[in-house]
């Protein structure tokens, strides 16, 4: 809404301006005010064609021909330096009330027109060898700019340009951990669209174009958490499907304690823990928390269980990926060849030894059966998690593991759910972190936004997320679900993949332009 009411506002001060700036050109000034009309006039007085302000009704594009426009009135009003131009694309208003109030202020011509003419005149004294006219040209040619200006306009074109794609349209990624091996391995860098789901706005003002959260080297936050605007999101392309691998902010991450290596939310670690740790402590807005890709396993309304390892959906098992993979114990016989593990393309920091050539490793099945043949003893371990697990409802299950997990029902818009004491763990960050609002427990009643409930209606859609790597995935069963608020993008295609993510190792040329969505 607030974005709407500033585009709104922004739009009757753009209209006012032209109102006041327009007689200045000779044009009528209440053209300034008629939707349509004012842009038409607008290109006219630049020298453009009327009908090139159809250009504005088409979504990305019309940002750039905007700032063009922008730039072009003022330079049909003699405003040429670097400054002017910055400022027209800033905030046109300002600067057409500006020149409109300005007594000195005169309209000079149709830019476009008398730029390209004086061009043609450069160029027709260059073809006609005529020297001292081209140098007369030269020196009086109003639109010459210097070369660190033309250097500031191009560095400033293309980090507006880059930062533009990356924020609403298409993001590049690097896989840093092995949750989706072997699908994605570590090394692999993706192109992610963020328009699959709908294009989010960014929340985040004030931010350093290109980062995301921290800036290298120094390791501190990139942006100013305020001034914020709300969450929105454009319609998208498509809905998030079950199996699908998204791009997503973590949950959890707006809290947090940032460690040399990674960072801990408040829900893992304690307090304690960070200061004895000498962890900083962050309060991160929601789009910039760290990104995690899992894989989307249940969507809104489906109710999740995990038997022996195998995900059922609404009681009915799931597909699973071909190269999904599980801890293995490993017991290598004696004199093996260790250097063949290599040939495996196990994720070397997914390799834990012990005593008398005892390992846990983590593999696909393929890979498991290719170690056996090789002459290993290889089994099934029993994974034992690091964490707790998400919690659920006590009545479904008083012992939960990775590989026995729920049931569990994943919210989902517009249904109602009864709040009790068993499943309030479920709902209760939903209620007050996602959704905002102020929720309290006195005893065993429920108040929210200081009104006693014993039901809760959802406001939003949620996902359950979990790494193809299952047994060393930091995923929903761990720290809840997904909201459609914090979905990111879908992924694309790979578009670089270097061994274990270091170009030393060499690249996976294989891996190279292929898709990132398959499940094999």
């Amino acid at each position: 809404m607030t974005i709407l009411l500033f585009l709104i506002i922004s739009y009757v001060l753009l209209s006012v301006s032209l109102y006041f700036l327009f007689p200045k050109a000779g044009e009528e000034a209440w053209k300034g005010l008629v939707p349509g009309l004012n842009f038409g006039t607008w290109c006219k007085i630049i020298g453009r064609k009327p009908l090139y302000a159809l250009w504005l009704l088409f979504p990305i594009v019309n940002i750039f021909i905007y700032c063009g426009m922008a730039v072009d009135m003022v330079r049909s009003f003699g405003k040429l330096s670097l400054w002017d131009s910055a400022a027209a694309v800033i905030y046109a208003p300002a600067k057409f009330f500006a020149i409109a109030f300005n007594k000195d202020a005169a309209y000079v011509g149709q830019t476009v027109i008398l730029e390209r003419e004086y061009k043609q005149k450069i160029q027709e004294a260059a073809k006609l060898d005529n020297k001292r006219q081209l140098e007369k040209l030269m020196a009086k040619n109003p639109y010459k700019k210097s070369i660190g200006r033309e250097w500031t306009e191009a560095i400033f074109f293309a980090v507006f340009a880059a930062a533009f794609i990356r924020m609403f349209l298409i993001e590049a990624y690097t896989i840093p951990t092995s949750s989706m091996e072997g699908s994605l391995k570590v090394g692999d860098f993706l192109f992610v669209s963020k328009a699959h789901y709908g294009i989010r706005t960014p929340q985040t003002v004030l931010q350093i174009p290109l980062l995301h959260n921290r800036i290298p080297k120094i390791d501190k936050e990139s942006y100013l958490s305020s001034p914020s605007l709300p969450y929105f999101r454009f319609p998208g392309l498509t809905k998030v499907k079950r199996n699908d691998p998204v791009v997503f902010n973590w949950p959890i991450g707006d809290k947090i304690y940032v460690a040399p290596d990674r960072t801990w939310s408040v829900d893992q670690k304690t307090e304690a823990e960070a200061k004895q740790q000498g962890w900083e402590y962050i309060d991160r807005p929601m789009d910039k928390t760290d990104f995690y890709i899992k894989r989307c396993v249940a969507i809104p309304g489906d109710t999740l269980e995990i038997i022996n390892k195998q995900i059922y959906i609404d009681d009915k098992p799931t597909e699973n990926p071909e190269k999904m993979q599980y801890e293995y114990d490993v017991r290598l016989p004696q004199g093996f060849d260790k250097s063949k593990i290599e040939e495996l393309d196990v994720y070397p920091l997914d390799i834990r030894s012990g005593p008398n050539q005892f390992y846990k490793m983590h593999m696909n099945v393929k890979q498991a059966n290719r170690l056996k043949e090789m002459g290993a003893d290889v089994s099934p371990s029993k994974a034992m998690s690091g964490q707790p697990l998400f919690p659920i409802t006590k009545s479904n299950s008083p012992i939960q593991t990775i590989d026995n997990y729920g049931p569990i029902w994943i919210p989902k818009k517009g249904a109602t759910v009864k709040l009790t004491m068993d499943n309030i763990n479920q709902f209760k960050r939903i209620i007050d972190v996602y959704e905002g609002h102020d929720f309290e427990i006195k005893g065993k009643q429920f108040f929210i936004d200081g009104r006693e409930a014993k039901t809760y209606t959802f406001a939003l859609d949620y996902y359950f997320m979990m790494g193809d790597n299952r047994h060393n995935s930091e995923d929903s069963r761990f720290w809840g679900y997904v909201p459609e608020t914090h979905i990111v993008g879908k992924p694309l295609f790979i578009w670089m993949s270097t061994k274990y993510g270091s170009f030393g190792n060499g690249i996976r040329w294989d891996r190279i332009f292929s898709g990132a969505r398959k499940m094999d």
